[in-house]
């Protein structure tokens, strides 16, 4: 899915006489300064530095791992530190204001994510936002999956569709909603609270079918419950491992 899009060098006023060698570490203190501006644009352009660019959308690829990783559980990012376990991956299925701290000082949890797989963040893509809000969702989901991978992190992309306009091409040129991820890898989806009603279930079934058709993983993570009535026509397809929802998972819940 790589259309061969390249990150463009960003200018950096005072850098170009740098030594090489401190290149790398001008630039990071000079856009974080930037960013400290009245007018910031929100995207942190530092997150996508050397990434390929998918689609005509231009989101960041997260890659697909030369090996597989099942973890024996999701923690959300907020409770990471109540259980210490390597083998559980940190997962974002919280409120995006649990994890404000992630795209704004990436690098402070570079060290942290390295230890044990992290599922790229689920930026909210609500059914009734503008298309703009999810688009920028779903760049901002790779971009900071991205930014952890190419500092080491075992990376599992986090997929989340909205309304129809993110899983079909009725009005984008792409579907959205898979933009940024390699065929036939692991990935990961959350149906806690996202399969209540009829409506919720209409539209969780058809971007997953979508989703089957345009990505072919090999391994999909479902964090919350796996209703045959949704799932079953696809298991045959790939792997699926359900995974219970952080309060289930701590009161012994089935």
């Amino acid at each position: 899915m790589n259309h061969g899009f390249q990150q463009q060098t960003f200018y950096l006023p005072g850098l170009d006489d740098a030594p090489a060698e401190i290149h790398g570490q001008l630039a990071t203190v000079q856009r974080s300064q930037r960013r400290k501006a009245a007018i910031d644009d929100g995207m942190n352009p530092e997150l996508v530095i050397g990434a390929d660019f998918d689609g005509f959308l231009g989101i960041p690829i997260i890659k697909r791992p030369d090996e597989f990783i099942i973890p024996s559980g999701i923690i959300p990012f907020s409770k990471r530190n109540c259980n210490t376990d390597m083998n559980l991956a940190v997962g974002f299925y919280e409120m995006d204001t649990e994890f404000s701290d992630v795209p704004t000082h990436p690098q402070r949890f570079v060290e942290e994510f390295r230890k044990r797989p992290l599922i790229s963040p689920d930026c909210s893509l609500y059914r009734d936002a503008p298309l703009a809000v999810q688009i920028a969702n779903t760049y901002r989901n790779r971009a900071i999956g991205y930014y952890y991978q190419s500092h080491g992190a075992y990376v599992i992309p986090h997929i989340r569709w909205g309304n129809s306009l993110t899983y079909t091409t009725e009005v984008l040129p792409e579907r959205l909603a898979f933009l940024g991820v390699e065929k036939h890898s692991i990935v990961a989806i959350g149906t806690y609270g996202c399969i209540r009603t009829r409506d919720d279930k209409r539209e969780f079934r058809a971007g997953l079918e979508a989703m089957m058709e345009t990505l072919e993983p090999e391994i999909v993570l479902v964090y919350g419950p796996m209703p045959d009535q949704i799932f079953k026509p696809y298991l045959h397809t790939a792997a699926f491992r359900q995974y219970n929802d952080w309060i289930s998972r701590v009161h012994g819940r089935a």
